[in-house]
């Protein structure tokens, strides 16, 4: 079943096009990665997928509905490149706040707070202030606010910058479990490890999406034995 359906969209910034005729389909219980250059589009993308950033022409649907359409957010987790925080706030405070905006149950809060801040190695700091974080720390905790009310639709932007290669690990095993579990993810990366585990790769390039299919797929159709020797050559192409 499509959880994503994007058919051809398009999107211009004064005069310059930052999406050009964008379709991709995304299926229930897959891990798709978004993979390009910087400033190929991959974060507009996302953004136009949720209905942040409206799209000149085509349409997207989430979940049978098109967006933008306040109804579906409930069943989207979203994690953006730039922490979105509030730094007076403790973590826990953080996700008690983010916890509101959706419909958790207050006998499931403990749990869901518990669940997501041990996914991400933060639980002895939840007392803390934001404030005092560290840069990693803050990106940890955007991606336990993207998880707090267990939705059936993750999107992630560039999730593991400045996360340790061993809580890395931790984290992209969970997601794992969690497509078994029926949830979809969208993904973008520049760490090529990462995109080698997706299900499904979309590769950007100037607004386009210029190759897609499976890791292997991938790597055959630019005759490539690596997923960072594809990258390194669409950047190179630029």
């Amino acid at each position: 079943m499509n959880i994503v359906k994007v058919s051809n969209i398009t999107k211009t910034i004064s005069k310059s096009v930052i999406l050009n005729d964008i379709s991709i389909d995304i299926e229930e219980a897959e891990i798709v990665g978004f993979i390009g250059p910087s400033g190929s589009g991959k974060s507009t993308l996302i953004k136009s997928i949720i209905g942040m950033e409206k799209t000149d022409c085509g349409s997207i649907m989430l979940f049978n509905k098109n967006i933008p359409n306040l109804d579906v957010l409930q069943d989207i987790g979203y994690m953006a490149q730039a922490d979105a925080l509030y730094e007076d706030l403790t973590g826990e405070e953080n996700l008690k706040f983010f916890a509101t905006l959706f419909s958790i149950k207050k006998s499931k809060l403990k749990d869901r707070i518990n669940y997501t801040s041990n996914l991400v190695n933060i639980n002895e700091h939840l007392s803390k202030k934001v404030s005092n974080y560290s840069g990693g720390m803050k990106r940890r905790l955007s991606l336990a606010i993207a998880l707090i009310q267990d939705p059936k639709l993750l999107i992630l932007d560039e999730p593991t910058v400045g996360i340790d290669p061993k809580l890395r690990f931790k984290i992209w095993d969970e997601y794992i479990i969690l497509k078994n579990q029926g949830k979809s993810i969208i993904i973008t990366t520049h760490v090529m490890d990462e995109a080698s585990k997706c299900d499904k790769l979309a590769l950007i390039r100037e607004g386009k999406i210029i190759a897609k299919g499976s890791p292997d797929d991938i790597k055959k159709q630019f005759n490539a034995n690596t997923i960072e020797e594809v990258f390194l050559r669409i950047g190179d192409d630029l």
